[in-house]
């Protein structure tokens, strides 16, 4: 490449950072009609999408300085965004979750975000959206600093469509893998449906688990009155195997299931699921029932484990 045709690259490339951050409003001191600024809402997605995260990993991962993100953090607890709690593994840090404000705050900023460049977008003629995207996609892989890192795992709320999601992937693979029939899928359609007409988030969640913007993984926390919470439809996608998921959203359940107030955590499953057990017994869950039964076509152990809060 000759000097003036790196020059005017570069020169290009400045003039598109110009736009884009214009385009995106990033400049702007308030962000998408907020009190807070982009660097504020990018730390509070990355605290709600992990579901606990260490202060030294913020720091890390977003390349801030200590002492701003200390500011930061600072702020996010006086306004009750934010809860934290020391980092068992390194007591110089924190472990730092969102409270339920903060993650009312964290969905509205994706839901703005969200409504900002669908009117953007919903301006254009037939296919130039799809060629924006692909001009994207092409930067990022092209210009990523590692070309074959997989995309970082998130775990978020669930959003309309994710529990269609759930009944889809796992009648699916419940059929594909273990020869269960629709009674199974009729099942998991109906914990889905009732969780969406009866959900009360002071009580209730559920959690998806999506890499490179595909859904991976799912759990969700339904009431089952007197006390105990219900773990309901833990679910890996084959693709996601070994990455330590499902420890990580049973974890998110025992965490969540104490902090809303439940006496014990209940969950019914199937011996055959070997994974899913090791999980439950890792985690302290002992076995207080077991039957047989053909619920679904197949002769299964149906086995109830429970969890003292």
């Amino acid at each position: 490449m000759s000097v003036t045709t790196e020059l005017a690259t570069i020169d290009a490339v400045r003039d598109f950072n110009r736009f884009y951050t214009n385009f995106l409003g990033v400049l702007n001191k308030a962000y998408l009609d907020s009190s807070y600024t982009l660097t504020d809402a990018r730390v509070l997605f990355e605290i709600g999408s992990h579901g606990g995260i260490a202060a030294s990993t913020l720091t890390r991962d977003l390349h801030l300085d200590p002492a701003y993100l200390s500011r930061i953090l600072k702020r996010f607890r006086e306004d009750g965004l934010i809860e934290t709690k020391p980092d068992p593994s390194d007591l110089r840090s924190q472990i730092i979750t969102v409270t339920d404000k903060g993650q009312a705050q964290f969905l509205e900023f994706v839901r703005r975000s969200r409504a900002q460049l669908a009117g953007h977008f919903d301006a254009l003629a037939p296919g130039e959206s799809e060629r924006i995207v692909e001009a994207m996609r092409t930067i990022q892989t092209t210009l990523g600093s590692d070309h074959n890192a997989p995309p970082p795992l998130v775990i978020r709320a669930h959003r309309p469509g994710d529990i269609g999601w759930v009944v889809q992937s796992q009648a699916r693979f419940y059929t594909e893998e273990f020869g269960w029939d629709d009674r199974f899928e009729g099942l998991v359609a109906k914990v889905g449906g009732d969780f969406l007409s009866k959900f009360n988030p002071d009580k209730e969640r559920c959690w998806i688990a999506e890499r490179g913007g595909q859904n991976i993984g799912s759990v969700m926390i339904t009431d089952g009155g007197e006390g105990i919470a219900k773990l309901r439809l833990l679910y890996i996608d084959k693709t996601a195997r070994g990455l330590g998921l499902g420890k990580l959203l049973v974890d998110e359940c025992i965490r969540f299931s104490r902090d809303a107030g439940y006496r014990q955590l209940s969950l019914w499953t199937n011996d055959i699921l070997d994974a899913a057990r090791a999980i439950y017994i890792k985690a302290g869950f002992r076995l207080v029932s077991e039957e047989k039964h053909r619920m679904f076509g197949p002769e299964l152990n149906g086995q109830t484990w429970v969890l003292d809060l």
